[in-house]
This record gives structure tokens, sequence and C-alpha cells, in this order.
């Protein structure tokens, strides 16, 4: 006769109780329960820039239509108003490529030389926020209205006189774990800026300002692109709407090869008060960002909020 295995209900208890929601409930049906936590293999989008460190000027060099995108993307280039550019697709590096690169060298403090050269593409290759660094992809520096080191958007958007009180809310899908991290950083938004206050809203319908995990094309227009580039992204007011990628690493606090919460919370409340990205380094507004850490608010950030609404 076989011999009967008994199993205890204690441990049947704990299997329904515990293990079986995490996997039925986990909050992105595509993705494992570690992907949001464990190291992604996968090549960073903008990588393609390391194969065309030292192209100028007139070169023809494989890529250089990808280049143009990226540049385009955070507001330093548009082929697409430039009647002197007949093909903006051809892999050629032309005149106003070189500007552009020089307006992005001039924005990020390194020498406008106009070639890629190694100091620029280690600037590029950084992970950073998908928000333009410029609007109207123009040369100039004046693009942004500017004092200091933080800028505004155009037409400096705000939210209106007397509404200093903000609701949030996250998606169904966003992670238990992440929601403390975003909710301190409202609270250091608040202490510092002495002007919003925020809290929790009761429906997610109902918040001014919407927070989401997401991957790839996800409705907005702004899709994102795989682990390693955009991390995050967020609208001027009043819009609202805050994403983190998805495929990208995240955790709470310093975690080598992955991306603060947190930090980035920080950052992207910036954008949906208003604030565009800062050229001083050390503000949080400051468009790239290192994996394992973290960062906070700065006098510089708390300038322009200030500037923006008033003391």
């Amino acid at each position: 006769m076989g011999t009967k295995l008994y199993f205890p209900f204690s441990c049947i208890f704990f299997l329904f109780l515990f293990v079986i929601p995490v996997f039925s409930h986990f909050p992105y049906p595509n993705l494992q329960p570690n992907d949001l936590f464990h190291n992604n293999t996968n090549p960073s989008p903008f990588g393609f820039l390391k194969n065309m460190q030292g192209c100028r000027k007139g070169e023809n060099v494989k890529g250089i239509h990808d280049l143009k995108k990226y540049l385009s993307h955070f507001g330093y280039l548009n082929y697409q108003n430039n009647y002197n550019v007949t093909n903006p697709e051809e892999d050629h590096f032309d005149e106003e490529l070189e500007a552009a690169i020089k307006s992005y060298q001039v924005y990020y403090h390194l020498n406008a030389t106009g070639t890629l050269d190694k100091p620029t593409v280690s600037k590029m290759v950084k992970p950073r926020c998908g928000f333009p660094d410029k609007e109207t992809h123009q040369h100039s520096d004046e693009s942004l209205h500017t004092v200091s080191h933080y800028r505004f958007f155009p037409g400096k958007p705000k939210w209106p006189k007397g509404k200093r009180h903000l609701t949030y809310a996250f998606g169904s899908r966003f992670p238990t774990r992440f929601m403390p991290p975003v909710a301190r950083a409202f609270k250091k938004w608040d202490i510092a800026s002495r002007y919003f206050t925020f809290s929790r809203a009761k429906t997610y319908r109902s918040a001014d300002l919407k927070i989401i995990f997401a991957r790839r094309a996800h409705g907005d227009g702004a899709p994102f692109d795989g682990p390693g580039g955009v991390l995050a992204h967020a609208f001027a007011p009043t819009d609202g709407r805050l994403h983190y990628d998805a495929d990208d690493r995240w955790a709470v606090g310093a975690v080598p090869n992955a991306y603060d919460v947190e930090t980035l919370a920080l950052h992207e409340i910036g954008h949906l008060l208003g604030l565009g990205h800062s050229q001083n380094q050390n503000a949080i507004t400051w468009a790239t960002f290192r994996a394992g850490v973290t960062k906070g608010l700065n006098s510089d950030d708390i300038r322009g909020l200030r500037a923006l609404y008033g003391s």
C-alpha cells in the first residue's frame, strides 16, 4: 500500500492567504512578479550613441538619423519645421545637427565643440526623465523662461490661483510597496514650498494628480523605450499625469543597479507643479539620474517654485 501524504491545514491556509494572492493580483499581468525589481539585460535604447562617438559635421555615419531623433525628442532639433533640410532620415551630419549638439553641450555645461565627443556621449547615454529639456527646439537658451538655473514651461502654466491643495491617486496596478516613498515626496514638496499641500484622493478619477506604472506605448503620446533610457515622465499643469517606466528596475532607497522611486517622484512632481528641467545639476529637476543614488530637493527647485507662484 502506498504512503499517504498529509498537507497540514496551516500550510494550506498560508498558501491561499499569502502566496496565491501575490501571483493572481500582481499588478502587471504580462510580467513575472520580480520583473520590476531584478536587473534587465536588454541594451539601453541610448546605447547606439556609443558607436557614433567622434563623428562631426560633414560625415556620413550609420545611425545619425537616430541621433537626430534623440535630439528632436529632448527639444534641441526640429527638422520638420526647417525647410533647409530635404531628408531628415539621411545619416548625414549637417549644420543643423552641429548647432543642435552645441546647444545640448551648452545646456549641460560641456565644451560646445559641435562634435559628438566622449563627454557628450557620456552625458547623452545616461538614463533620464522623458520630458524635453527645451520645448521650442531652438538653439537659443531662451526657449524656456530662465531665472538662475531653474526653468518654466513655455507660457509658464501653473495651477490656478487659490488651488493650493492637490490630491493624488495611484492606478490600480501601482505596486503597494512604492506608494509610501511617493507620499514622502509629496510631503517634502509640501514642507519646502510652504505653498502647496497634498493628500491622497478617495478615488483615482477624482484626483488632481494620477500616478501609474506603464510600459512602451501607453496612451499618452509619449511611449516609454524599455530599460535604461527614459525612466519616467510627467506633464505640465494642469494635466496631472505622472508615469514610471515599468521596464526599469525600481527600488526604495539607494539600491545598486536600481532607481529610487522617491527621487524620481520628487523630480516629476516638480513638472506637475510647473517646473521644467534645471541647468543646476544639484537640483532635483536636473534631467539625468544614476542607479543606486538618492537625491533630494535643492534650493534652486524651491526658488523656481516660489518665483512661479509667489512667496
